[in-house]
């Protein structure tokens, strides 16, 4: 994104990343893939089989919603195209994963202006934290100039892991005391970066939802103050969720769309949930795409998410192809 010279990916690169996928999916494929695979294999198509189908999407944290749509999707193709073999269907729910969640795909933004300003929100224990480093490790490993802003001031220990993160990473970082005013690290942050030149600008925030209605007023003025100091929108409002968290991550999603404008998802711990229809369901009720995905503690395995890649990866349907 800021390099003269664009990355290109390597064989080996991509190949890597194929196995890290393919093993941070594991415990889907063992879990909520190989229940899909048993009902859609040598049964007849019925009822009884996309009832059976309903129950395995639900209980793989698909949603209720998400669920109904793509039985439906399903139900609906089996009576035109007159499929009676469950087997078939299978290669069908694969398409019809990859269209839901291709209707709400995309990868963070390029940048136009600088700085390029990123304000990530979510819970505590979600992972904003290590998103924020493995995310300036990327935009380092790009030449840009980096600032971190840390503007989780109430988490304890919050301002000092970011500043590990800083360190490691090679990155300034704007700070205030513990308990100060978020809404004046994000001015100052905004304007460090400004007069500084930077590249891009990378803000915390609190994810205590204990006090809800605090939380999403003081997001909003965060927001608000950043808009102003860089006199646009921001380029990138990421909301990051523990995919481990099942339907709580649609929950969250909801509640932090209505304090600040969403432009995207970064889904992490991927790799240690069973479930992982959340994907699904994230894309179909918030309408928000799922910009990045991790699958590991290593810097490369936060990626841009690609749903072929997701699907195919999941469900073994040949090679992936770009």
């Amino acid at each position: 994104m800021f390099s003269d010279k664009p990355k290109v990916e390597s064989k080996e690169e991509k190949q890597s990343f194929l196995q890290k996928l393919a093993s941070g999916l594991e415990k889907t494929k063992s879990g909520f893939v190989a229940k899909v695979e048993e009902i859609m294999t040598g049964r007849k198509v019925d009822e009884e089989l996309f009832e059976d189908l309903e129950e395995v999407l639900i209980q793989a944290d698909c949603g209720v919603e998400t669920t109904l749509f793509l039985v439906d999707q399903l139900r609906e193709k089996a009576r035109s195209e007159k499929i009676t073999e469950s087997t078939a269907l299978k290669e069908i729910l694969v398409d019809e994963i990859i269209s839901l969640m291709d209707g709400n795909a995309d990868t963070l933004k390029t940048p136009q202006d600088k700085p390029y300003v990123i304000m990530v929100v979510g819970v505590n224990g979600a992972g904003k934290t290590t998103t924020i480093g493995k995310l300036a490790h990327r935009f380092k490993q790009e030449n840009a100039k980096v600032i971190l802003g840390a503007g989780d001031t109430f988490r304890a220990g919050a301002i000092e892991q970011l500043a590990i993160w800083a360190e490691r990473t090679g990155v300034e970082l704007i700070s205030h005391q513990e308990g100060s005013d978020p809404a004046a690290v994000a001015y100052d942050a905004v304007n460090a970066a400004k007069a500084r030149g930077s590249d891009v600008l990378i803000l915390d925030t609190a994810g205590r939802l204990q006090t809800k209605v605090n939380l999403m007023s003081e997001l909003s003025k965060v927001h608000r103050v950043c808009v102003r100091e860089l006199g646009r929108e921001l380029d990138e409002v990421l909301l990051v969720v523990d995919a481990t968290t099942g339907q709580n991550a649609l929950s969250q999603g909801k509640l932090f769309q209505e304090a600040v404008p969403l432009t995207g998802i970064a889904l992490t711990k991927l790799d240690g949930t069973a479930k992982g229809g959340i994907v699904l369901a994230l894309a179909n009720e918030l309408k928000i795409p799922v910009k990045l995905v991790g699958v590991g503690e290593q810097y490369e395995d936060l990626q841009d998410f690609d749903p072929k890649l997701f699907a195919t990866t999941l469900f073994g349907e040949g090679e992936y192809e770009e």
